[in-house]
């Protein structure tokens, strides 16, 4: 029986471009993480407050809305 193996670059390629795609969308959530974590961080407590948030729940509020999105 013969067998027929694929040599052609393509294959790698794409495996390459998934990758860096990957580390793409990676990179881009955790600096939504990141920027979220911030942007909350600089809040009064009376503006966390207003909005229905305590301090204790910013970690939380930028994980969700950078992984759980």
């Amino acid at each position: 029986m013969a067998y027929a193996t694929d040599t052609s670059t393509q294959g790698s390629n794409g495996f390459f471009a998934g990758m860096i795609a990957s580390l793409r969308e990676r990179n881009a959530r955790r600096r939504l993480y990141r920027e979220t974590l911030r942007e909350l961080g600089q809040l009064s407590n009376r503006e966390l407050s207003d909005l229905g948030l305590h301090r204790s729940m910013i970690r939380r509020i930028a994980y969700k809305a950078a992984y759980e999105a």
